[in-house]
């Protein structure tokens, strides 16, 4: 015989049944980031490819721009692997961002007709951009046994660094995903803030040539911690880590997170009304 749950909601209580349903409403989760995983790479003309070539053609251009015209300094890696570094963490926020931003009005219809939380559906949108992260992986490991280029004993902390990149990519998805449902003009900020994001993040350049009273500001980017992170388990150059900008760029990610949650939960009762 089936189980049956019941569901309780109780005025003044929501809170208190809130995180528990997420756990009841698991199934629902794994089905929607299951449904956007097929309609991302199996309804799509190119499928994969396309998580391989936009990333390997933004390397290039990096590489050619900063590397071979710029004459930037690449720590000792081969110029291409310092870019592709930065490209695993910088292409699942810009879709995490994106696809969070927009995943409460693609799913609309849902949420005006029965209640779950709806933390669950930009949380499914930011672990279906995982995907496109693993793809890249693949690749800088591809990459980096091209080049003969083994990393030492650090790249076991990069889970840190992936866990500190999925805070900054949740925080802010939530964020534009509450404001892109009362405000629909930020369905237009979207692309511009991932653009603008690219350039104002050390992804085709390494933070070492921001110059030094400059640094502390440029580190309220939470991405450029990350970024530093990632680079500094995957190269093997003798750069420190933990300086006065990462901690201000992983406080920051850390603010960017918690403040998301609280203005997603304090916005979510009004969704149905206005979507």
């Amino acid at each position: 015989m089936a189980s049956q749950q019941t569901l309780i909601i109780e005025a003044g209580r929501t809170e208190r049944h809130y995180w528990r349903d997420l756990w009841r409403y698991r199934e629902l989760f794994y089905f929607l980031a299951w449904r956007d995983v097929l309609v991302r790479y199996k309804q799509t003309v190119i499928g994969v490819v396309w998580a391989v070539v936009r990333p390997v053609l933004t390397m290039l251009v990096f590489t050619v721009i900063f590397g071979k015209l710029a004459k930037l300094p690449s720590e000792g890696a081969p110029y291409p692997i310092l870019v592709f570094s930065a490209m695993l963490p910088w292409q699942f926020f810009a879709n995490a961002f994106t696809e969070a931003g927009n995943s409460l009005i693609s799913n609309a219809n849902m949420i005006s007709k029965v209640y779950f939380p709806r933390l669950i559906v930009p949380t499914s949108a930011v672990i279906v951009s995982f995907a496109d992260f693993l793809i890249s992986a693949i690749l800088l490991a591809g990459l980096m046994a091209w080049y003969r280029y083994l990393p030492d004993w650090r790249i076991l902390t990069l889970p840190a660094f992936i866990l500190m990149g999925f805070a900054a990519a949740m925080g802010a998805g939530l964020w534009i995903a509450a404001l892109n449902v009362k405000y629909r003009d930020f369905r237009y900020i979207i692309p511009f803030v991932v653009q603008f994001g690219l350039y104002v993040s050390p992804v085709g350049f390494t933070s070492a040539i921001v110059p030094e009273d400059w640094r502390l500001l440029y580190s309220l980017n939470p991405m450029v911690g990350v970024i530093d992170g990632f680079r500094w388990a995957i190269l093997t150059d003798d750069r420190p880590l933990l300086s006065p900008e990462f901690l201000v760029s992983a406080s920051v990610a850390a603010v960017v997170l918690c403040s998301g949650v609280l203005y997603f939960r304090r916005t979510e009762k009004i969704f149905a009304d206005i979507i």
